[in-house]
């Protein structure tokens, strides 16, 4: 996919999945434009993270999706909008709800209505998630699933795309929307779980406490994540669809745990922390993706196996250990 000279503007550029996104748009050669949460410690979150010689080549702007003007100037003149900001918290969700709607819904809205009145606009593409399936009904779970707001985040998210269609069927707003499943790598926190159960084990613990080890996920390194949204921001014919980005393998949090083991070359003992099970209701106990959608739409595939791709998230947490606090993950 040829993206050379292009014109990209990112929300959530800061994070980290944004911030992978960003460096590989600049890397193929696009004029990036990317948005990061404004703070008095003028940080720029996981972009700090790019090499250099890429990260100058950015126009980074600050601001807040929920400032309904400041989109509409910073939407401007851009052909491809990747909409990525978001609070993405499980578990602050049930104690802050009212925040996600600001953030998840209104936001999302001030994007799309900056997009609407933007005459330079190609392709929108509006990032959910597949927290909006809910525990599967039937597997795998294609983008006809019925959708099932089982926290107050993918409640906030289901809102959010489904503004999203309505400006397609509303207004014929060039917009896509991306359902990625599970994205794990470099730079992810530890409010995940594979970067939460490595850090401890280069840490030498060798008990750890997690939640449920049934539930499974269908795991994404974060690069194949990115160039699925990059897919599907150049793919022609595809506006007001919704599409998977997914491996179609799936992957129990037991599984990750003996794998995570095997390549810190030790033996551990988990520990089932209740605090950290969610709510019976509320738990998602299977998610594995349909990819046929994004192959017959695009020529994305999943490149990187979930081992390798274990191996270079384990590496680089390593390098970065210090960024971790054990103590508070292991309570």
């Amino acid at each position: 996919m040829n993206i050379a000279g292009k014109k990209f503007f990112i929300t959530g550029a800061d994070g980290f999945i944004g911030s992978h996104l960003v460096e590989q748009l600049v890397k193929q050669g696009a004029t990036v434009r990317a948005l990061v949460f404004y703070n008095s410690w003028n940080e720029i979150g996981w972009l700090k993270d790019i090499p250099y010689d890429f990260l100058e080549k950015v126009e980074i702007v600050k601001g807040d999706i929920r400032d309904s003007d400041h989109m509409l100037e910073l939407v401007k003149g851009y052909e491809f909008v990747i909409h990525l900001s978001s609070l993405i918290a499980i578990p602050y969700s049930y104690h802050a709800p009212r925040s996600y709607i600001e953030t998840n819904i209104i936001g999302a809205l001030n994007i799309l209505q900056a997009c609407r009145n933007s005459d330079n606009l190609t392709r929108l593409v509006h990032v959910s998630t597949s927290e909006t399936y809910g525990t599967a009904q039937y597997t795998p779970i294609d983008e006809l699933h019925p959708l099932s707001g089982q926290s107050p985040y993918s409640a906030s998210k289901i809102g959010a795309d489904k503004m999203a269609e309505s400006y397609y069927l509303s207004f014929g707003l060039p917009v896509v929307i991306a359902r990625p499943f599970n994205t794990f790598g470099p730079r992810q926190t530890a409010r995940a779980v594979i970067p939460t159960i490595a850090s401890q084990l280069i840490a030498g613990k060798r008990q750890l406490k997690l939640g449920s080890l049934s539930p499974t996920r269908d795991f994404n390194y974060v690069t194949d994540t990115v160039n699925g949204m990059i897919s599907l921001a150049l793919s022609d014919n595809i506006e007001g669809e919704v599409i998977n980005i997914g491996s179609g393998e799936e992957w129990s949090i037991a599984q990750t745990v003996k794998l995570l083991s095997e390549i810190a070359g030790c033996e551990i003992e988990v520990i089932t922390d209740e605090e950290r099970i969610r709510p019976d209701k509320s738990e998602v106990n299977r998610l594995l993706a349909d990819n046929r959608k994004i192959k017959k739409y695009t020529d994305w595939k999943s490149e990187v196996s979930f081992r390798n791709g274990l191996e270079m998230t384990y590496s680089w947490i390593e390098k970065n250990i210090h960024l971790f606090d054990i103590d508070l993950y292991a309570k």
